[in-house]
Formats: C-alpha cells, structure tokens, sequence
C-alpha cells in the first residue's frame, strides 16, 4: 500500500513509515491494533499519497514535530480532509494552518495508546517529540539522529539548546534501549548515540 513499511509493532500497537519528498521525510503512522486508529506524524509533503494512507491506516489527527518546510508541505490538505494538525506554539506561525496546540508532558490518546509529548527545541524553538507509552519508542523528528543532532543552522536553530534537550530531555529520561525514529534517514537506539555526546559537543553540529 503505497510503499508503506511496519517497522514496528507489538499485540497493541503498530508503527507504518513510508519516505516522501525531495529530501526524503520520514512520515509515521503509529496505530492502535484494537480500534484501528491513527496519529500521524508530520504531514510532510505528496499529500494524495499522504492521505490514501492516512484514510486505510486510520487516522484522525497529525502532530508535526517542527515547523521547517519540508515537514509541512501536506498541511493544507490533511485539514482540509478534516483530520486535525497540532502543532507546538512556539513553531505555529511557520504553517499555513493548523487546529491545536501541543503542550509539553501532555498526553495523546489514539485508540488504547498514549502518545507523551516532549519540548525537545534547538532544531526549532517548537520542537517536539513523541514517546508511545509502554513501548521503547521516540519519534525524535530532527532534533536526534544516528550520529548527532539535527542541524541548528537554520533561523531559530541553537546548537546548546539542542544538547541540552538531547541530554537532559531524552539520554537522561529515557532507557538505553529506546529506539529513536528520525525526521530522516534509519533509525537507532539510546545506547549506539549516548556514548558519543561529548564528541557532538566538540565538534560543535
């Protein structure tokens, strides 16, 4: 179904990821088994594809982990297909639209599973990522990846504001064995990235 991969799942939950874009955005749909409902992670960019997926998985609102470009492209239609965008404060006026805000330690209900929010800024100042309770994952948009951090070049980007969410927010919060899931690319766990924090802090990106 349209290129849509499980890369996860358990006897609740499902994790659908399927990559869009030109610079090849991740996109998650992380369902509840027992109901058949839905979030979907970053309405990112080919919106009909990106709706023919959200319509068969489930889906019945969209949290997007930052505010940047190519995370949003699909933003418009996803509402305007009646499936609800959230969206941190702080990143909102970077969308064209969007229905609710994200608070920080809140959580998310999709069927029988809670989705936490967690404030991780620094790629953005709204950066957010997304923990599913009773499970080791971390949807960590762009502010952790396999070897470091997300790029902090960008206006409203600060390098030691990304360190301290990645060190205090997730490396001391969450277990060595979590399995980060990133705005880009493949995923990792907290014990491959952890040892190499005092590197990333070196060299600065």
């Amino acid at each position: 179904m349209e290129n849509v991969e499980i890369v996860w799942q358990n006897a609740q939950a499902e994790v659908h990821r399927f990559v869009v874009g030109p610079v090849a955005n991740n996109v998650y749909v992380v369902r509840c088994r027992r109901t058949g409902l839905g979030l979907l992670i970053d309405a990112a960019n080919e919106h009909d594809r990106l709706l023919k997926v959200a319509k068969n998985l489930g889906v019945t609102s969209v949290v997007e982990t930052h505010g940047h470009w190519d995370h949003i492209g699909a933003v418009s239609e996803v509402r305007e297909a009646g499936i609800e965008v959230w969206v941190r404060e702080e990143d909102a006026g970077m969308l064209p639209s969007y229905d609710k805000l994200l608070g920080d330690d809140e959580v998310m209900n999709v069927g029988d599973l809670r989705i936490r929010t967690l404030h991780t800024p620094g790629h953005t100042p709204g950066s957010i990522s997304f923990a599913l309770e009773g499970t080791p994952l971390l949807f960590t948009g762009d502010t952790l990846f396999p070897g470091g951090p997300g790029n902090t070049t960008f206006e409203g980007g600060d390098f030691a504001t990304i360190i301290t969410s990645i060190e205090d927010r997730i490396f001391r919060t969450f277990a060595p064995n979590t399995i980060i899931w990133p705005g880009h690319g493949l995923e990792s766990t907290l014990d491959v990235e952890m040892p190499h924090l005092d590197e990333w802090i070196e060299r600065g990106w």
